[in-house]
């Protein structure tokens, strides 16, 4: 098996990743699906933690348009990363990965607390491990939990899926047909030119810390285990265009 190119990565999967073709909930197949894919990059040694988004379950954004108050509505969306970040484990566990959750609300009833030294011992020891309830701070997406986690836990890039789309245009492909794939972007371009890679809080992180990203369609035929073992698929955004 060809060695690996990087040894520890975070993957960040929205709540949608999750949902299939549902409009709702999680979708069996494509969960399972999803824990195999993860299964086979730990079969390869890479360490592997896993940021999940609630936005199949609740979407803050919306409620708060409907009247309900910003802080609470994200607190809520929090606790939706939880039930897909348990939904995550089981599958995982039931394909024979060694899996942990941990959680930046205080629920132990359910997830470990997160602290970033357990986070690491435990993917030292060869297990995934699922960042649930965002920060733990509203007005904070996912992303930023996805870039912040990453930094913390020294993974060597950040992964992000999208749904249906294999990497960064210059608009959305899926509504305008000539638009243009970057397969390279510097961080301060794609802050530039305003790209929907991520929210401009979580770029701006991944920038000050140097933190390549990599966006890609999970959904295509062993595109996680090439994006790890360094192949060019999707697009990358470093630190140079």
């Amino acid at each position: 098996m060809p060695e690996p190119r990087y040894k520890r990565v975070l993957l960040k999967l929205s709540g949608e990743a999750l949902s299939g073709s549902r409009e709702y909930g999680i979708d069996n197949a494509t969960i399972t699906d999803i824990a195999r894919h993860i299964k086979n990059v730990v079969a390869m040694g890479v360490s592997v933690g896993i940021v999940v988004g609630g936005g199949n379950i609740w979407r803050g954004s919306e409620a708060e348009q409907q009247g309900m108050d910003r802080v609470t509505a994200d607190y809520a969306g929090m606790l939706a990363t939880l039930i897909n970040a348990l939904a995550l484990q089981d599958v995982l566990e039931r394909e024979g990965v060694d899996t942990r959750t941990q959680s930046a609300l205080d629920i132990e009833q359910v997830a470990e607390p997160f602290i970033r030294r357990r986070a690491i011992r435990h993917m030292e020891k060869g297990r995934v491990v699922i960042f649930a309830g965002g920060t733990g701070n509203p007005y904070m997406t996912a992303d930023t939990a996805a870039a912040l986690r990453a930094i913390e836990i020294n993974a060597e890039v950040l992964l992000m899926t999208k749904n249906n789309v294999d990497g960064i245009y210059s608009a959305d492909p899926l509504t305008h047909p000539d638009a243009k794939k970057f397969d390279r972007i510097s961080h301060l371009e794609a802050l530039n030119k305003r790209l929907k890679v991520m929210d401009a809080t979580a770029l701006s992180l991944c920038l000050e810390n140097k933190l390549p990203i990599i966006v890609f369609d999970l959904k295509a035929p062993r595109s996680m285990e090439k994006v790890v073992l360094g192949e060019s698929i999707g697009t990358m955004v470093s630190s140079e265009s």
